[in-house]
């Protein structure tokens, strides 16, 4: 192990072997996906027209630690895992505090963000099961980048459909996954029939991610061979996420370091919840104080309502609980 004085450095062999699980340790258990028709709970079968069917058993799995494929770890040991936890010694000097603030740098994958450590995940499952092409949304192009390259690293088509404002407003993005050979279309789209709807109605809408999902969805269902793939908000995600925290954990216990807070941004979920619940798992830090900030522009958590609804705007995936603005709920810009 590297140490220097504002960067915490681990070596690749350090890069964590098992996922941890929040699902054991939670008191009560989650309330169950329903289907919109009846309204009655599903099971995890009906998920695996979707998705591999190994991130199906993960979703609901009360396994404390599963383990990580030696494939998976591979990859993610090439793409720069583990990644850096610095110092923000500027930061405390600006703020003139006694704090010692750290930050953990996962823009210093390939990509530009830590999606690619379920993104890497989900296309080996799938590739295990014969799946020969991927298809998913993107917002601002982190969660398609990671897809793309994904796809790449294990021979597999990838096709991301981008919402139209930011296909617009980020072009690079959209170079990078061509680099990494994905077919990209800005979302709605006149590839699938819903998009064509949404154009028809609104030719200049910018695009919304529940729209984009709908059209990957609607893509997958209407494609052989192919499986939809999501960069947040399920469990199995959220699972495969949990190398960061770990990660922290050891860069933490390498300098003698106990956390107070650990604060990071909140969206989907997916990278609060890999810092945050490998945390949650181990008691001896039972005092930390988890926050969790999310943009104004779209305040789900504080402004939205705890109950049933769609994860996307056509109304094709199972009823979720969660903290929602609705699923037709359109950012300003």
């Amino acid at each position: 192990m590297k140490r220097e004085k504002t960067r915490i450095l681990l070596d690749s062999e350090d890069t964590p072997t098992h996922y941890v699980n929040i699902l054991p340790h939670l008191k009560n258990p989650l309330p169950p996906p329903l289907n919109p028709a009846t309204g009655e709970p599903i099971g995890p079968e009906a998920l695996m027209t979707l998705f591999p069917e190994e991130c199906v058993k993960q979703e609901v799995s009360m396994k404390k630690r599963i383990e990580i494929p030696w494939e998976v770890r591979g990859i993610l040991m090439r793409s720069g895992r583990p990644s850096p936890l610095q110092r923000a010694v500027g930061l405390e000097e600006a703020l003139k505090t006694p704090c010692r603030i750290y930050y953990k740098r996962e823009d210093v994958s390939p990509t530009g963000s830590h999606k690619l450590n379920t993104a890497a995940a989900q296309a080996y499952y799938a590739r295990e099961e014969g799946v020969e092409r991927l298809a998913t949304e993107t917002g601002a192009g982190q969660w398609g980048s990671a897809v793309a390259l994904a796809c790449a690293y294990f021979g597999m088509e990838a096709m991301i459909y981008m919402v139209r404002s930011s296909f617009e407003q980020k072009p690079y993005r959209g170079i990078l996954m061509r680099t990494y050979g994905a077919q990209i279309v800005p979302s709605p789209s006149d590839r699938t029939e819903y998009g064509r709807k949404v154009r028809k109605e609104s030719p200049d809408h910018p695009g919304t991610l529940g729209i984009a999902i709908s059209e990957a969805i609607e893509d997958t269902v209407n494609h052989d061979n192919t499986k939809y793939t999501l960069g947040s908000v399920l469990n199995f995600v959220m699972l495969q996420q949990s190398v960061i925290g770990q990660e922290i954990i050891t860069q933490l216990d390498s300098i003698e370091e106990t956390p107070d807070y650990l604060i990071g941004c909140v969206g989907g979920g997916s990278n609060f919840a890999g810092m945050t619940y490998p945390f949650i798992a181990e008691e001896r830090f039972g005092e930390v104080q988890c926050i969790a900030v999310e943009p104004k522009a779209c305040p789900s958590l504080t402004e939205g309502e705890y109950r049933y609804d769609f994860g996307d705007t056509a109304g094709m995936t199972p009823k979720l609980k969660m903290h929602t603005l609705g699923s037709d709920f359109t950012p300003p810009k």
